[in-house]
């Protein structure tokens, strides 16, 4: 979009605010994954380590301070997501899998940004990552034991990447 997508608001406040406070209905604790230009607002936050690339950057920053805790990852660029989509994922957690992850149903590909990673899955990704044989998380879930999970509402897994889908997604809200 050419501007930070976690600031843009669909709920009244910056998403990233958004996520951060349905995320505290159901995790301990939350935290965001910034970049060093990046600020926290007062939320509790990680900063990426870049050591990789791309997605990868933040989730293994996040591993590499608490290894042995499963991560409920989510884009900055969700903006349906929703507290029962949430709730369908967390009640669908398979921790002997990597990861339990979103898909659709058209697409039934495993969402490596709106999943459970499991701390034995990020183990096995780090190792992939240091050996350069995987450097796309979803192609490391497609080729791994992931347990999918098809949301009862498609929609929540809208991603805003552009400014047609912004438009996309205000609409289908304005509609709720």
């Amino acid at each position: 979009m050419g501007h930070d997508k976690s600031i843009i608001d669909y709920h009244g406040i910056p998403h990233r605010e958004y996520l951060y406070n349905l995320l505290l209905k159901i995790c301990d604790v939350v935290f965001l994954s910034l970049r060093a230009d990046q600020q926290g607002g007062g939320l509790k936050f990680i900063l990426d380590g870049n050591q990789y690339k791309g997605p990868y950057n933040g989730l293994m920053s996040a591993h590499s301070q608490f290894p042995h805790v499963a991560w409920l990852v989510l884009a900055c660029d969700l903006p349906l997501m929703d507290l029962k989509g949430l709730r369908q994922l967390v009640a669908n957690r398979d921790p002997s899998k990597m990861a339990t992850a979103f898909a659709s149903k058209d697409n039934p590909l495993p969402e490596p940004l709106a999943a459970i990673w499991e701390p034995h899955g990020l183990e096995s990704a780090q190792i992939h990552l240091t050996n350069g044989t995987m450097t796309n998380p979803r192609k490391y879930l497609i080729n791994s034991s992931v347990e999918l999970v098809f949301p009862e509402n498609g929609e929540i897994l809208l991603n805003a990447n552009s400014e047609e889908e912004y438009k996309e997604a205000l609409a289908k809200l304005r509609s709720l």
